[in-house]
């Protein structure tokens, strides 16, 4: 059922003019409205641009029973703004995260419950457990954009057939009087979930889907599904999704957008905002402390396809627009926006004509991944690969490579306090180079003197070959003939994923 933006009448302070005047707000959803997903995102657009308070609270009341269900209070900041101190004393994870399928939701645990080896995180910031990581993201009660305010209520507190009331005090919204009484604005969500037994479910940004997030989506789906005879689709409308997506111990499941440039999917995130935790250093291994700052993460993902979409960080700093943590999955048509480490790929992917636009450090990971006509755009070096020898690293195949700074180098490996990455992989075969400096990889150190740098074919945005006369002493440049074989194998995804 398609919902209707309501009108409510209330008392605000008009900026232009020191006096108190009336006004039409639209609410989203309606006064009244019926059929509303679980998960919508509550709206307010004034007709004046308007700026988050720091005071008061918005509340959510079940109707029925008088409960608080939910809380924000904007007193509260939303997170770090500096990043935090180094902790000479940290640690890499010393046993595996486990992996379990639990059921972990603001409703029933406290966000911040450490997990892992993790201490419990400090600071008095706003807490969301998204997608069953009990400690937590820091999140922004309410987002702004000139005259809309979106109030983004804590995850998986709603539920089916029930009616809620809101209220908002003054201070919330610069301005504003705020929403007084539990009748002035309530809603009654849809009566049921969808089937447990569906195999496609709609993702719509104005409720008119199954879910109005793709989060929503995403946390109705049963961990760990078997086979591929239980795929479920997951279908996203055109529409602006500024969530912050995170995901685990999915199998078999497809995200797919209506259209690439219809469907962007967006969060202002990373390192500063959404730390490791202090006592444990950053890792990219399986089973480590989960990542917090990419705007969207699959984290111990199988079987995945993601087609169709955008995904992007409104920050800037260490922040991936996408974070995927797994084997066997697939990327298509997919648009990747981040800001230093832009894509983080640990484990096996296949990327089919995707674009991935970074700072530097733009692909970052231990792979494998195999690139095939997808286009890559870089102010910095495109990547740091740190495959093992168990493993391929990142194989390019006619892709193309857009430098935008002089310091656009394919790859480096320096010392990494003290180590480095012997087996780092990075296979170049018919690609276009636009805008990369002759050396084409560096800075490399000795300590990674064996990692297998390959290059073959590379030519100019006109289709003429490439000098390389001037490449680092580590790579080398492969013969059409003396190794055809060599770039046979390169070229078979199979060969580079093992699947």
């Amino acid at each position: 059922m398609k919902m209707r933006v309501g009108a409510l009448l209330v008392w605000v302070y008009a900026f232009s003019n020191p006096i108190l005047a009336q006004e039409s707000i639209s609410l989203f959803p309606a006064n009244g409205a019926r059929e509303v997903n679980v998960d919508t995102q509550l709206k307010l657009v004034f007709p004046y641009d308007v700026v988050v308070g720091t005071k008061g609270c918005v509340k959510v009341y079940d109707c029925a029973t008088g409960k608080l269900v939910d809380k924000l209070d904007l007193s509260i900041p939303a997170g770090p703004t500096v990043g935090q101190p180094k902790n000479p004393d940290a640690i890499y994870t010393p046993t595996p995260y486990i992996y379990k399928d639990e059921h972990i939701t603001n409703r029933n645990t406290v966000p911040g419950t450490p997990s892992g080896a993790a201490q419990r995180a400090t600071g008095n910031y706003q807490w969301n457990i998204i997608g069953g990581f009990s400690d937590a993201f820091h999140f922004y009660p309410i987002i702004i954009h000139g005259h809309q305010a979106t109030i983004y209520l804590h995850n998986n507190l709603l539920e089916y057939g029930h009616q809620y009331a809101v209220t908002i005090d003054k201070g919330v919204i610069e301005g504003f009087d705020g929403v007084k009484g539990k009748k002035a604005w309530r809603f009654r969500t849809k009566e049921k979930a969808p089937s447990s037994d569906a195999k496609r479910l709609i993702v719509a940004a104005d409720g008119t889907g199954d879910f109005s997030t793709v989060q929503g989506a995403m946390d109705f789906i049963p961990n760990f599904l078997p086979s591929e005879k239980e795929r479920v689709t997951v279908f996203v409308r055109n529409g602006d999704y500024e969530e912050l997506v995170y995901f685990r111990n999915k199998r078999y499941v497809t995200i797919e957008g209506e259209s690439q440039e219809g469907v962007l999917i967006h969060y202002p995130n990373n390192e500063v905002f959404n730390p490791h935790t202090i006592d444990l250093k950053t890792n990219e291994w399986k089973g480590t402390f989960p990542s917090r700052r990419a705007a969207f993460a699959a984290d111990n993902c199988e079987h995945m396809v993601f087609k169709n979409l955008t995904l992007k960080t409104d920050c800037f700093g260490q922040a991936e627009g996408f974070l995927l943590m797994g084997d066997y999955n697939y990327c298509e048509n997919v648009h990747v926006i981040g800001s230093g480490d832009a894509l983080q790929v640990n484990g096996s992917c296949y990327w089919q004509n995707c674009t991935i636009d970074g700072g530097g450090d733009t692909i970052l990971g231990r792979g494998p991944s195999y690139f095939n006509h997808c286009t890559i755009s870089s102010y910095g070096a495109f990547m740091w690969i740190r495959n093992t020898e168990e493993n391929h690293g990142n194989i390019f195949v006619d892709c193309t490579f857009h430098g935008l700074g002089r310091d656009a180098v394919i790859a480096r490996l320096p010392d990494n306090k003290g180590y480095n990455y012997p087996h780092a992989e990075v296979v170049m075969l018919n690609c276009t180079l636009d805008g990369i400096p002759e050396v084409g990889f560096g800075p490399i150190d000795d300590t990674a003197k064996t990692a297998k740098l390959l290059e073959f074919n590379s030519h100019d945005t006109q289709g003429q070959p490439i000098d390389t006369s001037n490449r680092h002493p580590y790579v080398k440049q492969l013969h059409p003939v003396k190794d055809a074989e060599l770039i046979g194998k390169y070229s078979d995804a199979r060969y580079v994923l093992g699947w």
